[in-house]
């Protein structure tokens, strides 16, 4: 038996008026995951632990079977190990958003979606302006970067920027949660600070502004840790290979710690615009070519949500199910080796709420040979009536790789 887990990030949602009292999910059509519904088994995960916050980082962490109280070290460091950036002791890493800031207050999480291109200009000049031998800043994705802090202290509250569109910046800047971190807050606070003087006049900001664009005037580090303490997954589950595709480099990380080949797509643009026919390409490309286990990720939904677009979020889970899980499961049904097939949200991205909440998710695992459950649709609704129950922890992933 192959497996394969496709994850729409934060696919999940809660009923929307607009859509006649359905989520998206419910409103989207999707015969591919109705089709895994029916012939298959499905069920909730709870994926956030209690006392942890719902980010990805939380949420991708149980979804592939890891203890994250015992595991979890912030998002940063996952993100440095798909950028090949070697945490060393004493290093202290963060996730270092580029944001949009506009009179005083967040008005986006990723700097007007800019691109990666602009934003490697902007690292750049952060680098050389504000950078020195505690300091370091390391270019990722679109948005997504990285500071290395070394010395720091991990026992600051940080915020994250996807949390809190419209809040005066000033009033969820970084607080140290014990006197001993009170340097590491104020040096974090004081390179936010910095930034905004510095990315006022920067060109590329000047262009972005002259084409009606949102501006990237802010860093904004959040979700400071150490180097984890990861297994990978050949020795938890027994797989023997596995492969990890996204366009997102905190997801990439996790699959690194997770001894899972990441594979770069073309044009995987963690938006709704995104590759899918690619992924969905290189997924059976693995499988293919040895690969035991595949995890495809893709962001599109997530994004949506934290937009409030309701119609755009329906749109990104239909093509998922269209243009990623239809080409997929047309290859599958023709390769000699069985394939389990999994399919679920990370956590739920209201589009009300514009982030992240800590409900359970709905899943399903369509596994050649079970006998299948009596749900007939792949919803929110319908996966409280699943055959799998609710799940926690490592449950969702033992229940798939058997």
């Amino acid at each position: 038996m192959k497996y394969i887990v496709v994850l729409g990030d934060g696919m999940a949602d809660e009923p929307i008026p607009e859509l006649g009292g359905k989520t998206p999910l419910e409103a989207a059509d999707t015969p591919v995951m109705d089709m895994l519904a029916r012939k298959g088994r499905v069920g909730r995960l709870v994926t956030v632990p209690e006392g942890f916050h719902p980010g990805s980082e939380i949420a991708n962490l149980s979804v592939l079977g890891y203890n994250v109280p015992e595991v979890f070290e912030g998002r940063g460091v996952l993100e440095a190990a798909n950028m090949g950036v070697d945490i060393k002791p004493g290093d202290m890493a963060m996730r270092c958003n580029l944001i949009c800031i506009s009179d005083g207050r967040i008005k986006n999480h990723s700097g007007g979606h800019i691109s990666t291109e602009e934003a490697h200009e902007i690292i750049a000049t952060l680098q050389q302006e504000l950078g020195d031998d505690t300091v370091h800043f390391y270019p990722g994705v679109s948005y997504r970067h990285l500071l290395i802090l070394k010395g720091g202290d991990k026992r600051v509250s940080c915020t994250p920027p996807h949390d809190v569109p419209g809040t005066v910046f000033a009033d969820v800047m970084v607080k140290a949660d014990v006197p001993e971190a009170e340097a590491t807050a104020r040096k974090l606070n004081e390179l936010i600070m910095r930034s905004q003087k510095i990315l006022e006049s920067h060109p590329v900001n000047l262009r972005r502004k002259a084409e009606g664009k949102d501006c990237a005037n802010s860093i904004w580090p959040w979700s400071p840790g150490y180097r984890p303490s990861m297994r990978p997954m050949t020795e938890e589950f027994g797989i023997k290979s596995g492969v990890v595709i996204s366009a997102v480099d905190l997801i990439f990380g996790i699959g690194v710690y997770a001894g899972l080949k990441p594979v770069y797509v073309e044009g995987a643009t963690g938006l709704y615009d995104t590759n899918y026919e690619g992924k969905a390409q290189a997924a059976i490309d693995a499988l293919r070519n040895g690969a035991d286990f595949v995890f495809l990720h893709v962001e599109a939904s997530d994004e949506a949500g934290h937009e409030g677009d309701y119609e755009l979020k329906k749109r990104t889970i239909e093509y998922l199910d269209n243009r990623i899980l239809r080409p997929l499961m047309d290859a599958v049904s023709e390769m000699d080796e069985p394939v389990a097939v999994a399919v679920l949200p990370d956590h739920p991205t209201p589009c009300r709420l514009r982030t992240h909440t800590s409900a359970p998710v709905p899943f399903l695992i369509y596994r050649p040979g079970d006998t299948p459950d009596d749900v007939t649709v792949f919803s929110e609704e319908s996966a409280a009536d699943g055959g799998y129950g609710l799940l926690t922890g490592s449950q969702f992933i033992k229940s798939l790789i058997k």
